[in-house]
């Protein structure tokens, strides 16, 4: 479907999803949110498709925020369901994908920039990005997931420190705390994020959607990460990708995945 604020291009398996709003420095507002959930939302169900690269149009940013004037003069009931559905529709929806999505953070990921990228399962970021959580500058707090995402990342001392002085940190820092998994040149981002998903797609989707499934309950309040585990592990191996792996294993050959 065409969509107006991001572009969609689909790459052998890998389906690139560009926030494409360069002149507002790709913030988000309501329209993008939207189609970025129906983006997603396709994706999931597109067998083709076995990874997602998310990146922001332009060298500037990737999303420099969230568009204020769209919530300047909100209520607290507003308020407060401007962020439920942001975390419905979006940031819990890409955390929880079935599919691995990368963010290739080329420029600014400031506010729910920063969030959107910590929703993605790797970050990868060019040594030009900038990124934080400004928010309380503005009299808010991060209200897509920021709070907790960024202590879950980075530790509750750094992510506080962060937070509370909305201080701005290169690419450099954010490797060192752990914020992200891969700093490169800029020219080199999206060949890294494709290089990545080269060594993700000979493997069994059906597996990686277990893994991250369960690795995303030990983060979840009332799940057990562990009681996780372990059913996914058993439910693997009821899958004809086990079968296939482990036939291909003993026969030693490479694996023909089926996704099943």
């Amino acid at each position: 479907m065409p969509y107006e604020n991001i572009l969609t291009q689909q790459k052998n398996a890998t389906l690139h999803i560009t926030i494409n709003r360069a002149s507002k420095l790709n913030a988000l507002n309501k329209a993008t949110l939207s189609e970025l959930n129906a983006a997603f939302q396709a994706a999931f169900a597109d067998e083709e498709v076995r990874a997602i690269i998310l990146t922001g149009d332009g060298t500037k940013a990737f999303v420099a925020g969230a568009d204020i004037a769209e919530f300047a003069d909100f209520s607290v009931a507003q308020g407060a369901a401007l962020s439920s559905d942001g975390h419905a529709q979006v940031f819990n929806l890409i955390e929880n994908s079935p599919k691995p999505v990368i963010a290739a953070i080329n420029g600014f990921a400031l506010g729910g920039g920063l969030e959107l990228a910590m929703a993605c399962h790797i970050r990868v970021a060019s040594e030009t990005a900038k990124m934080g959580l400004p928010e309380v500058g503005l009299g808010v707090i991060p209200g897509y997931g920021g709070t907790q995402r960024l202590a879950q990342l980075i530790g509750k001392g750094r992510a506080m420190e962060m937070i509370v002085t909305a201080d701005i940190i290169n690419a450099a820092e954010a490797y060192r705390m752990g914020l992200v998994n891969h700093v490169v040149a800029p020219e080199n981002l999206l060949a890294k994020c494709e290089e990545i998903v080269s060594k993700i797609i000979t493997k069994s989707p059906v597996a990686i959607s277990y893994a991250i499934k369960s690795v995303n309950a030990g983060f979840e309040e009332g799940q057990n990460g562990y009681a996780s585990e372990i059913e996914n592990f058993g439910a693997c191996f009821g899958t004809k990708d086990f079968k296939e792996g482990t036939t291909a294993f003993l026969e030693k050959r490479k694996a023909n995945f089926s996704g099943n």
